[in-house]
């Protein structure tokens, strides 16, 4: 009875190691799974713990094995990198998930006013939210803009202190990812993208999920930053691809990757908390700042991040 006991709770953490570091990411449930990772390495520790207990030194020897195996993909998180020798302007970037433009407009106002961004996105940007934002001051203080605002949850912006050039709204699923070239005082351009392709939760949305964060620009010649609202963490595939490429996540880079920007309210409370919201910037700028900001009535938290120009 022992030896099953040990093997029916250390088989599915020795599972999740192996798919998690395998390259390979299959579809719903896992993909919505996985964002509990880091769970998952402090249950594995417990099923260490158990196995010992029990005496099934085979079973502890794999749980053991599958916390070692977890561990270097998740412990980054909690410690602060180095940057590169940036010198140049500093960007100032935040990002937020409206809520079907439900967040509370004072509230983000309020961010605006006291993080002074030289950029923000928005995602689930609704025509109703536009109105009320800039009939609060919002372009007073943030003038140039690209707004794709819509109805529900599939619209997005990019607000900036800078001149603004429009690019090529990134479209799957019915969720539109703006796009936006900022000219910075100093002649240094660099493109923004309000992040948010659709949500995984639930079976057959994977092949849209994947698509919109497929169509995210890579990295290269020219300087990105990816902001918003990912619906990954950084135990996605996508994300970790985007990553391998040449991004950085201002999170990680700042020792903060474990603060969770999803569920902050609504129907999905209960659940624990992930890190779903990401500034991506260019491995050439260095990250000076991170922070996981709250607003009232939307499910995410904002994220705010300072990024100095190469």
């Amino acid at each position: 009875m022992r030896t099953w006991v040990s093997w029916i709770v250390v088989a599915p953490f020795a599972g999740w190691a192996a798919v998690r570091l395998s390259g390979f990411e299959p579809d719903w449930p896992w993909v919505p799974v996985v964002a509990y990772t880091p769970y998952a390495v402090c249950a594995a520790v417990v099923t260490v713990l158990l196995a010992c207990l029990l005496r099934r030194w085979a079973a502890g020897t794999v749980a053991l094995v599958s916390v070692l195996a977890l561990t270097p993909a998740v412990l980054p998180r909690a410690l602060a990198d180095g940057n590169p020798a940036a010198h140049g302007p500093v960007l100032r970037v935040l990002a937020a998930n409206l809520l079907v433009g439900r967040a509370d407009t004072a509230d983000l106002m309020a961010l605006v006013t006291t993080r002074q961004p030289d950029v923000l996105t928005l995602q689930e940007f609704t025509p109703g939210a536009m109105r009320r934002l800039e009939s609060a001051g919002l372009r007073k203080v943030l003038p140039y803009a690209v707004t794709r605002p819509l109805p529900g949850v599939g619209g997005s912006a990019v607000y900036a202190r800078y001149p603004l050039t429009a690019g090529e709204t990134i479209k799957y699923g019915g969720f539109g990812q703006a796009r936006a070239w900022i000219r910075h005082p100093d002649g240094i351009r660099v493109e923004i993208v309000s992040v948010h392709p659709c949500a995984p939760k639930r079976i057959g949305r994977q092949p849209c999920w994947q698509a919109g964060l497929a169509a995210l620009p890579r990295a290269g010649k020219e300087l990105r930053v990816l902001a918003g609202d990912f619906n990954a963490t950084l135990d996605h595939l996508p994300v970790r691809e985007l990553l391998a490429n040449g991004y950085r996540d201002a999170a990680d880079v700042m020792g903060r990757g474990f603060v969770p920007t999803w569920p902050q309210e609504g129907s999905n409370q209960n659940l624990p908390g992930v890190t779903i919201d990401h500034v991506l910037a260019d491995s050439r700028m260095a990250v000076r700042d991170f922070e996981v900001l709250q607003l009232e009535h939307t499910d995410h938290r904002p994220v705010f991040a300072e990024l100095r120009l190469p």
